[in-house]
């Protein structure tokens, strides 16, 4: 009656595989959760091509994968999602934002065309369905599995996820930008009660005045918010590529002071919501 998460992609932006970027991960969104035989992915940045190698040592070859948006550093790992070449996988790509722009087929085909990319789209050959939903649909992936969405403060949109099982809630909530001093009421209300809320905390307070308008929010603005909905646990995600190992140690460090239920993501974190 659990709810596995694991963390396989933690940055934002751009992935920086380096020796400065080891112990929080250099990968780009993408977490993982299961629940009982479920597999339900969000986000395919780079982080979905180890996903993808532990899909195939688990030999799991069905799953939903939700996007939040479709910016490169959240889609750019899909070429590279080996099982969905795989004839006897099933794998359905779901996004919010993207029905009055021709579909998220379209995006996901033109990733992988010349000539930007030697491999077609239709070089998977898994059982490969896509689905665009208005943001605001409840989903229901499977019996006893809710997923609520909410839209996002970000340039060309993007979704928000809460899913919840069991009593269970896991809020997905990356890439969305705060206005200072102004709580965001759709988010609010989207995490009351969370049990973990994976928020998007690019930057600190002190650096968010310089990046007004990027489509991003601080690790103070999130525990601001989950504290005003009574959250339980709060994940840093979606760090700046910039942010490196001593820099995010720094910002833990800070974020579990002012609030100790507060920890940084890492890539291959895994925490379970039972």
């Amino acid at each position: 009656m659990a709810i596995d998460v694991k963390f396989w992609g933690v940055r934002g932006s751009i992935a920086c595989p380096s020796p400065d970027h080891v112990v929080y991960g250099g990968n780009t969104s993408c977490v993982e959760m299961r629940i009982g035989d479920q597999t339900l992915i969000f986000d395919a940045g780079t982080g979905i091509r180890n996903l993808g190698k532990d899909l195939i040592r688990r030999k799991v070859t069905e799953a939903s994968i939700y996007l939040t948006h479709t910016h490169w550093d959240h889609i750019n790992g899909f070429p590279f999602f080996v099982p969905a070449y795989n004839p006897a996988a099933r794998f359905h790509v779901l996004a919010g934002h993207l029905t009055a722009q021709g579909g998220v087929e379209r995006v996901f085909s033109a990733q992988m065309a010349d000539p930007t990319f030697p491999v077609p789209l239709s070089a998977m050959k898994s059982k490969l369905t896509f689905e665009d939903f208005p943001v605001g649909s409840v989903l229901i992936p499977a019996d006893g599995i809710v997923i609520r969405t909410a839209p996002l403060r970000h340039p060309n949109g993007a979704t928000a996820y809460r899913v919840e099982y069991a009593g269970k809630s896991v809020c997905y909530v990356t890439d969305t930008e705060h206005v200072p001093d102004q709580p965001d009421e759709v988010i609010l209300d989207f995490i009351q009660n969370a049990d973990l809320v994976i928020y998007d905390s690019t930057y600190t307070d002190e650096e968010f005045p310089a990046k007004v308008g990027w489509g991003h929010s601080t690790w103070q603005e999130g525990i601001r918010l989950c504290r005003a909905a009574n959250a339980k646990r709060l994940a840093l995600f979606h760090h700046d590529p910039d942010h490196n190992d001593a820099a995010m140690t720094v910002i833990e460090q800070k974020a579990r002071a002012q609030w100790s239920n507060t920890f940084a993501a890492r890539d291959e974190m895994v925490v379970v919501i039972e």
